[in-house]
């Protein structure tokens, strides 16, 4: 599984990193985190606010920090 978080560094952007890192923590999954922080490269997803979450090429969710449960419920939704 490879989990994208789409921004330009911000605290939002940290905060929904460590969250997602906690999720697959917590579910002792294989997935990678990559951070796209170019804008250019953001845009490609027509993600408008940041920050943006992707799973597996999928914007799942943009504009807010989701939290360790909601970052589960996403990645489980994939099985």
């Amino acid at each position: 599984m490879e989990i994208k978080i789409l921004g330009s560094g911000c605290a939002n952007c940290k905060k929904l990193e460590a969250n997602a890192r906690a999720a697959i923590a917590e579910m002792g999954i294989d997935a990678s985190i990559t951070k796209v922080e170019d804008i250019k490269e953001v845009m490609k997803y027509g993600v408008m606010r940041t920050p943006g979450f992707v799973i597996n090429e999928k914007v799942k969710s943009y504009g807010k920090v989701l939290s360790t449960t909601e970052i589960k419920k996403l990645i489980q939704a994939q099985d």
